[in-house]
């Protein structure tokens, strides 16, 4: 029977969502393994004995596999990376140790800048010592200054080969507009070193400004290797063992493309797992016909936070990994250190959770692989959320005397509290840091939360959701069918997507009209770059209709942040222009505060970006699920550690339409555990999601 298949590989879990062509759905976990193909090899195992087939009969039936991982994101983290070189223009050799005058602290949380022990922790990707300076220039119209020297460079770049350089990052200045050096290089760099792995920044990231651009070639470089074989390795497995279908393998800005159409690019599949998770609940919102989406994600080590707005989930030009800004599109997605695998510790006199995680090995204590510190789960078994004997389906039991006795004896005692108190203050503190970054990732972007439906998703997700909706002002939240396993579920219902980028640039001062050659020049951008990700998605198998989406990136004159303008005319000429300046300012005003923007300082446009998507065959959606089955009743924890409630307990492992039940329950799902509040209520729908009201 046909099978559509996501994988997403989390911190803690490997997840796998898959429906048949029926549109019946399983979800199951596997615990994340150290080189991340054994852990999707073997939760795919694990779909398979539940299908009563073996596991090449499982690949076999395979039609649609997505895939999402933190494969190179991990990579970058812990530095474990390809040795690799930067070739770059002469005297601009120092670029990466200079970054924005902030690479000391990029990508720091609030918290972590004012720790000035921070500052310096993370060194640029590649060290100064394997950055070389090639004598050439070109200057901003793409002329050439001074010609390469291919023998010259030949000569100078020969201790390459004795260094035992891996992969090498060529970023040379204004290659974007002529990038006839950089495909010089390219030439003799193979030469030298011929099993490099190559990148040139022009193809990466055809942006102005260089330190942007070479930070994002150099991580291209740097994970290139690792990331390739990887996903060649996983993409062989499958085939052997019987899958006739490529992988296909989410990109930060939420579409899938074949491992063959990013293998040279993995920098654009570093936060996959995330973007998975906000694309999964905006398939879901369509369906529902919920336009604006708040995504939250509570994983083992990380609380994810995405917005979708209008049906579209909202997207970033950059990202911070390990003190590295790399532009690339991205869906903008938020996070920090807060999830069931975060720390509570004592320090100073003060309870502090997080951001420090116990991951999935040896994971929070209760799990018993060696643990020492105690987590949000053990806070979580402790009020009673938990059930130690149907943690994960059954197929993991839960110390509960090893999580009261750490929560003592590092928490409570320090404190001179009792242990449900303490287990009671880390699941506050954890839920407001949640409802904190909430409202930073709504009101600070112009959006007001109640206006939003909260979607809980990830393993702890549904069980923490109650309490940070009720502090955003919430009614309550929606629990999809498949929460724990949401970016899972997003990576194999995901379309095909591709973005395309290029520099342009066009400035109109104050009451003034641009030039029209400039506005031209725009207007042939916009349509060379609809044509070639047009042209690149059937490439990658895209059969049915394709649109694609124009914006262009502007800002005010004299400024350096650029917001992104949906470009909604066919052609762009003077009108369009004016129409996008007036766009510009209302949002602008809608980020920043009515009066903010100032037309009279002029505008102007420097980037132009097409974003193209093309319809894959979705897997069957149909009414289907069991009863919620009582189990019976436990001791639950909600508004006062003095006072637990006699909370009923239901199982289900797919929810049936207008299944109901009112507060306090809680619904145990395979991978998950829905908390209903004292007063609450649940309500499934026709697609398995669970409508929670707090009220």
């Amino acid at each position: 029977m046909p099978l559509f298949v996501g994988t997403d590989v989390g911190g803690t879990f490997t997840d796998l969502w898959v429906s048949d062509e029926r549109g019946e759905i399983r979800v199951f976990k596997s615990p994340t393994t150290a080189d991340v193909k054994s852990g999707v090899l073997d939760v795919l195992k694990i779909a398979a004995e539940d299908r009563g087939v073996s596991f090449e009969a499982f690949c076999a039936d395979i039609v649609r596999f997505g895939h999402g991982t933190t494969v190179g994101l991990n990579a970058l983290l812990t530095g474990r990376v390809a040795k690799t070189a930067i070739l770059a223009t002469k005297g601009f050799g120092d670029t990466l140790e200079i970054g924005r005058m902030r690479r000391q602290t990029s990508g720091q949380s609030e918290v972590e800048l004012t720790d000035f022990t921070l500052r310096n922790r993370n060194p640029p990707l590649v060290p100064r010592r394997l950055i070389y300076e090639i004598d050439e220039r070109i200057d901003s119209k793409g002329h050439v200054i001074k010609a390469l020297d291919q023998d010259r460079a030949l000569v100078a770049l020969k201790e390459l080969a004795s260094s035992e350089i891996e992969a090498v990052a060529i970023c040379l200045l204004w290659s974007t507009a002529n990038p006839v050096h950089e495909r010089a290089l390219r030439d003799v760099v193979k030469v030298i070193v011929p099993d490099a792995f190559i990148c040139l920044s022009h193809e990466l990231s055809p942006l102005v400004g260089e330190y942007g651009r070479m930070s994002t070639t150099a991580a291209n470089a740097a994970i290139g290797p690792l990331a390739g074989r990887y996903l060649a390795a996983l993409e062989e497995t499958l085939r052997t063992a019987g899958m006739r279908v490529p992988l296909l393998m989410m990109t930060n800005a939420g579409g899938v493309l074949p491992v063959a159409a990013v293998g040279d690019r993995p920098v654009f599949t570093l936060f996959s797992g995330p973007a998975a998770g906000v694309v999964g609940s905006a398939v879901m919102g369509r369906r529902l016909e919920m336009d604006n989406v708040l995504t939250s994600d509570i994983g083992g080590t990380s609380f994810d936070v995405g917005i979708v707005a209008r049906g579209m989930p909202l997207l970033r030009r950059e990202v911070s990994v390990g003190g590295a800004d790399i532009r690339i599109p991205s869906i903008d997605v938020e996070s920090i250190g807060a999830g069931g695998g975060s720390i509570a510790a004592v320090r100073f006199g003060q309870l502090t959770v997080g951001p420090m995680s116990a991951g999935a090995n040896p994971g929070p204590v209760c799990y018993g692989r060696g643990g020492t510190e105690p987590t949000v789960t053990d806070a979580d078994l402790l009020l009673g959320i938990l059930d130690a004997e149907n943690f994960i389906g059954g197929r993991m039991r839960l110390d509960v005397e090893a999580a009261a006795r750490i929560m003592h004896d590092k928490i409570a005692q320090p404190l001179g509290i009792g242990t449900i108190d303490a287990a009671w203050g880390v699941r506050e503190i954890i839920d407001s840091k949640m409802a904190d970054l909430l409202r930073r990732m709504t009101i600070q972007r112009g959006y007001d939360p109640r206006e939003f439906t909260l979607f809980a998703n990830g393993g702890a997700g549904p069980s923490h959701a109650w309490a940070f909706a009720r502090d955003l002002g919430l009614r309550g939240f929606v629990v999809p069918a498949a929460a724990t396993a949401q970016s899972a579920f997003g990576c194999g219902n995901a379309d095909l997507g591709i973005t395309k980028e290029r520099a342009v640039y066009l400035r109109a001062g104050p009451g003034a009209e641009p030039d029209p050659g400039a506005v031209t020049a725009i207007d042939e951008t916009l349509s060379a770059l609809a044509k070639e990700a047009t042209a690149d998605l059937v490439r990658a198998g895209a059969q049915g209709e394709i649109s694609v989406e124009r914006l262009l990136a502007v800002r005010f004159r004299g400024q350096s942040n650029v917001i992104d303008v949906p470009v909604e005319t066919t052609h762009f000429d003077m009108s369009a222009f004016t129409h996008l300046t007036e766009r510009f300012e209302s949002l602008y005003e809608a980020l920043f505060g009515r009066g903010a923007s100032y037309g009279g300082a002029g505008h102007e446009v420097v980037s132009a970006r097409a974003i193209a998507r093309g319809l894959l065959q979705p897997p069957a959606a149909r009414p289907q699920g069991t009863a919620l089955i009582p189990t019976g009743v436990r001791r639950v924890i909600f508004n006062d550690p003095a006072a637990p409630l006699e909370t009923m307990i239901y199982k289900t492992r797919y929810p049936a339409p207008d299944a109901r039940v009112e507060g306090p329950a809680i619904i145990e799902f395979p991978g998950q555990s829905v908390v209903v509040p004292p007063a609450g209520s649940a309500a499934a729908d026709k697609f398995g999601n669970l409508h929670v009201s707090i009220e």
